[in-house]
C-alpha cells in the first residue's frame, strides 16, 4: 500500500498538469479567435461582384464602355434644340412705312365744306395732321385743297369711310416700303452704344483704379460724344417708329367738271359757242396788253422819229428846187 500511494499521487499530478496545460491552450486559441473576429472582420467578409464597367479587361466590360462612347456621341452629333427648327418660333416683326394717296372730286360750292369736315374727322382720330391748304375757286382759277396727315392703322378705315361720304374718290394710290432692316440696324446700335456709355460711367465711379487727371478727362470726352451719338440714333429709331406705325396719307380735293349738259352728249361746236365770250375776252385783254406795251416807245421813239424824217425831207426838197 506504501508502495502504490506515491506512483497513484504521481499519477493524479501529471494528470492535473494535463489538464492545465490543455486549458492554457483553449484559452490563448480562443483569444486568438477573438482578435481576429475584432480586427480582421472585414476582410472575413466576402468581397462583393464586380460592376460591369469596373472589368475593363473582360469582354463584357469592353461593351458596356464601347456602347457608352457611342451613346455619347450621338448626343455630341444632334444639334441642340434652340438651332432645330420649330413650328412655334415667332416669324421675324416687319416695319412697314405705307403711303396712300388720294384724289377726290366735289362739287366747286361744296369744296370747302368736305375739306372742312375731313379736317375735322382727323381730329376725332388718332390722327396727327401734318398739313392743310384750302384755295377757293375765284374768276380766274378754279379751287382745290389738300390734307396731308399720319393715321394709326385702326383708325385708316374709319376716315376714308368719312372722306367718301362727303367726296367722290377719283384715283387712290396705295405704296410701302420695307424698312425692317433699317429698324433692326438701329436698334443694335442703339444697344451697343447704351453699353459703351454704361462702362464709361463705370470707369469714371471706379475710385480703386488709379488714374491720371488727363485720363479721367479722356474719359469724359469720350462719355460725351458716345452720348450725343446715342441721342442722336434715338432720335432716328422715333421718327423710323412714326413711319411705321402710322400711314401717312395725303388727299386733293379738286372741284367737279361736268363734261355733259342737259342731258345731251358732249359736242365741240356747242363747247366753242359757249366759250366764244371768253376767248373774245381774252383776245382783247391781249390787245389792250400789247398797246399799253407799245404806246410808251409809240410816244418816245416813234413820234420823234417821224418829225426828224420829215424835216430832213423838207430841207431836201427846198434845196432841189
Amino acid at each position: 500500500m506504501t508502495a502504490r500511494r506515491p506512483f497513484a499521487s504521481f499519477f493524479f499530478a501529471r494528470h492535473r498538469s494535463g489538464l492545465a496545460l490543455l486549458a492554457l491552450a483553449a484559452a490563448l486559441s480562443l483569444a486568438g479567435c477573438g482578435r481576429n473576429n475584432g480586427h480582421d472582420e472585414s476582410l472575413a467578409r466576402p468581397a462583393p461582384p464586380p460592376a460591369p464597367m469596373q472589368a475593363a479587361a473582360g469582354y463584357g466590360g469592353g461593351v458596356a464602355m464601347k456602347e457608352s462612347r457611342s451613346r455619347m456621341a450621338d448626343t455630341a452629333a444632334e444639334p441642340p434644340a434652340a438651332e432645330a427648327p420649330s413650328a412655334q418660333e415667332s416669324p421675324l416683326q416687319r416695319f412697314l412705312a405705307v403711303r396712300q394717296d388720294l384724289n377726290v372730286e366735289v362739287p366747286a360750292e361744296q369744296l370747302a365744306d368736305a375739306w372742312g369736315k375731313v379736317r375735322d374727322l382727323c381730329g376725332t382720330l388718332k390722327c396727327e395732321l401734318l398739313s392743310s391748304s384750302l384755295l377757293r375757286e375765284t374768276p380766274q382759277q378754279p379751287g382745290n385743297a389738300m390734307l396731308e396727315m399720319r393715321v394709326e392703322p385702326a383708325d385708316v378705315e374709319k376716315l376714308l369711310g368719312g372722306l367718301a361720304g362727303v367726296a367722290n374718290v377719283v384715283s387712290h394710290t396705295t405704296t410701302s416700303e420695307d424698312k425692317t432692316a433699317e429698324v433692326i440696324d438701329v436698334e443694335a446700335r442703339i444697344k451697343n452704344r447704351t453699353e459703351f456709355r454704361d462702362s464709361l460711367r463705370v470707369m469714371l465711379r471706379d475710385t480703386v483704379t488709379k488714374r491720371t487727371m488727363a485720363d479721367l478727362l479722356s474719359i469724359q470726352r469720350t462719355l460725351s460724344d458716345t452720348q450725343a451719338e446715342l441721342d442722336a440714333i434715338a432720335t432716328q429709331r422715333k421718327v423710323l417708329a412714326q413711319e411705321t406705325s402710322k400711314q401717312h396719307i395725303q388727299i386733293q380735293f379738286t372741284p367737279k367738271r361736268a363734261l355733259v349738259s342737259n342731258g345731251d352728249g358732249y359736242s365741240p361746236m356747242r363747247q366753242a359757242l359757249r366759250n366764244a365770250g371768253s376767248v373774245l375776252a381774252e383776245s382783247v385783254g391781249a390787245l389792250i396788253t400789247f398797246i399799253a406795251a407799245v404806246l410808251p416807245w409809240l410816244v418816245l421813239v416813234v413820234l420823234p422819229l417821224g418829225w426828224l424824217v420829215r424835216v430832213l425831207w423838207r430841207r431836201r426838197r427846198s434845196k432841189m428846187a
